[in-house]
């Protein structure tokens, strides 16, 4: 009975990809253990970016800072959680400097499959004034997921470990953030979309605000386990270009990894597929999770892949109301409602948008919380 279920799912991933997957208060424990230094400039007329300090697992890699400007510049860092150097893309605020005794608010960005943190430059509305945004690399497939695997050709794989336990504190650490559930958001597209509500859910005394943007929500659906099936066979489709912000064809999804890698095997046979179920962002164990938590879902239908993030979304929100958890659903079709750059696909020309509506009410809630 597995291999005409695996046939099935891999088929389906080759195909259609027919979900989703890309661009597609206290210090915690583990303080910081050293100084790294100043960030290494990228030319001697750079501007001053603020100075970190390594820990929470973090080792920064010297010279491998990129200055963009005094309030845009991305850091690498290693951890023995994640294979291999990682990027963290940071927008501060342009009052930043001027006002040294101001704390912010923080949002978590997390891009999308075969995406980069670069990705965030095609939404403008996350460079805001009034809050500061991280985006962390989330790995071409990463799933925002501890692998069950972790002898694959990607080795280590503990990316939601690497991000909630790690990159949260480390950045609270070493910028002004107002560090409570209150005045902290997780915003993702796509892959991201799954790993904002899953974040959200597996942390909530981290996490007040969450939105997910034509996300890979509901794991029951068989579009989109086949998905995360195509990101770790690397089977990219033609949609995967214009899932990122970048120019030219996307770079897939990296090396071949075993179809059970991430979550174990996706098989509904004698509860196979446990992982799947435990992490299930649309399950009403893990939505439960979310009361007094702002929740703000958007996404099209005018695609293949966006017509199941619609149908995912619209099942979440209708779970939502059911458990009598206020939530926000914008699905606006195929994008006339929304932006002239609309098409109502799985594109930045719908994201970019639903963020510049998004991130203002994100402001005021932050807002209205104090500081």
């Amino acid at each position: 009975m597995r291999t005409p279920l695996r046939t099935t799912l891999v088929t389906v991933a080759v195909l259609a990809l027919a979900a989703v997957g890309g661009p597609a208060a206290a210090a915690p424990a583990g303080a910081p253990t050293g100084q790294s230094g100043p960030a290494a400039p990228s030319a001697p007329s750079a501007p001053a970016i603020p100075v970190f300090t390594d820990g929470y697992g973090l080792t920064q890699v010297p010279g491998a800072t990129e200055v963009h400007s005094a309030t845009d510049f991305t850091i690498t860092v290693t951890t023995p959680q994640v294979s291999g150097p990682h990027k963290i893309r940071v927008f501060l605020p342009s009052g930043y400097a001027a006002d040294p005794d101001k704390r912010w608010p923080v949002t978590y960005f997390l891009h999308g499959g075969g995406g980069t943190v670069n990705d965030a430059a095609a939404a403008p509305a996350l460079r805001s004034d009034k809050m500061i945004t991280v985006v962390p690399d989330g790995g071409l497939k990463g799933w925002y997921a501890d692998w069950v695997m972790q002898n694959t050709a990607e080795g280590a794989a503990n990316w939601e470990t690497f991000h909630l336990t790690q990159v949260v504190p480390f950045i609270d650490a070493n910028l002004r953030t107002i560090p409570d559930r209150d005045h902290r958001a997780v915003v993702g597209l796509s892959m991201g979309g799954f790993g904002s509500l899953h974040y959200a859910e597996a942390r909530p005394d981290l996490f007040g605000h969450v939105a997910a943007l034509s996300g890979g929500i509901d794991f029951g659906m068989w579009q989109i386990r086949a998905a995360v099936l195509a990101t770790e066979l690397n089977l990219p489709g033609a949609w995967c270009a214009v899932s990122t912000s970048g120019s030219g064809q996307c770079v897939g999804y990296g090396p071949y990894v075993d179809s059970d890698a991430i979550f174990g095997s996706p098989y509904p046979v004698f509860n196979a597929d446990r992982v799947w179920k435990a992490v299930d962002p649309a399950a009403p164990a893990n939505l439960a999770k979310l009361a007094g938590t702002g929740i703000t879902l958007y996404t099209g239908d005018n695609d293949v892949i966006d017509a199941h993030t619609a149908a995912a979304s619209k099942t979440v929100k209708a779970r939502l109301d059911g458990l009598g958890i206020p939530s926000r659903l914008v699905a606006y079709g195929n994008g006339a409602s929304l932006a002239p750059t609309c098409n109502g696909g799985h594109n930045y020309g719908c994201w970019g948008p639903a963020l510049a509506d998004y991130v203002p009410r994100l402001e005021a809630a932050f807002a209205a919380a104090g500081s």
